[in-house]
């Protein structure tokens, strides 16, 4: 059946089939995933695209409590059974502990797509605009629901998704200039950073790039570069990196670090691009994300 007009006001259930997505058991921090829908800033006919996600409540998180959208890779959002993927689960779970309820949004399947990291740049249909108004929008449903703290609002992605939070929380973009809400913190896992450098990157919130030395398919260089060039506003931190030596793009993820020759693009096109886990990067990576947060948001210990 057609998917049901998305408020901006409101969670609006998916079918209960969706919810089954989720796989595993909800973890004790957090909730059992809700499907919802909300509208992204993405038209399709003249009405706003309704992009399906999962709602994470805390259960531990304080009245008026903070909220993150968490923004999928080009691999999406589900594994290779159709359920919510590990690490989105395991993160929003993290977040939970914390006190942070958690948006996942779907910005694949409303358009037809399962994944992109195949696709060539050129022949992608769902690239940085669809993206970023997605975040956008995903940021007003933020805002609209009960017990959520407005003035705390964060993007986190990973990849294609941390190239999303760049291309979300840059004035330089009109339609991210006059958005609003706008986003108190906002975190990238090695994105591209590539097509915001070029742009100018004046950032919208506080910033954390956490990238890989070694990553041969988002290099870190960019990165550093846009963080050192970026003219942020006046109360925007200027935007702070961390890179780790020897890790490679991925290297938050739990498997083993393999080579990759089917994805677009990289450091040496053709040659393929290394993704895999490195346990010293992902753990130095989330105490500085614990770090940021607790700074940023003001969370107890």
């Amino acid at each position: 059946p057609a998917p049901p007009e998305a408020s901006g006001a409101a969670a609006t259930p998916a079918a209960p089939a969706s919810a089954a997505r989720a796989g595993a058991e909800p973890a004790r921090a957090t909730h059992a995933p809700q499907a919802v829908r909300f509208a992204s800033l993405d038209r399709q006919a003249r009405a706003a695209l309704p992009v399906p996600g999962f709602w994470i409540r805390s259960r531990v998180a304080q009245a008026n409590a903070p909220a993150m959208v968490l923004l999928h890779g080009c691999g999406g959002l589900y594994d290779d059974r159709g359920r919510l993927g590990a690490r989105y689960l395991a993160v929003a779970n993290w977040l939970g502990v914390r006190g942070v309820h958690v948006l996942l949004a779907d910005s694949l399947t409303p358009r037809g797509e399962t994944e992109l990291c195949t696709q060539r740049l050129s022949e992608r249909k769902v690239a940085m605009l669809e993206r970023r108004r997605d975040a956008l929008g995903a940021l007003q449903w933020l805002a609209a629901q009960p017990g959520v703290d407005a003035t705390r609002l964060g993007l986190l992605g990973w990849s294609h998704g941390g190239s999303t939070v760049l291309a979300a929380t840059n004035l330089r973009i009109d339609e991210v200039d006059v958005a609003a809400p706008r986003p108190s913190l906002a975190v990238a896992f090695y994105p591209s950073c590539d097509a915001e450098r070029r742009r100018g990157y004046a950032p919208s919130a506080a910033l954390l790039l956490l990238l890989g030395e070694a990553d041969d398919w988002t290099p870190a260089a960019p990165c550093k570069a846009l963080a050192v060039e970026a003219r942020a506003a006046a109360g925007v931190p200027t935007p702070r990196f961390e890179a780790y030596a020897g890790a490679h793009h991925g290297f938050d993820g739990a498997g083993p670090v393999r080579r990759r020759t089917d994805v677009a693009g990289g450091v040496h096109p053709g040659a393929g691009v290394h993704v895999g886990g490195d346990p010293a990067a992902r753990a130095a990576a989330q105490a500085t994300l614990d770090a940021f947060l607790r700074e940023r948001w003001r969370l107890g210990p």
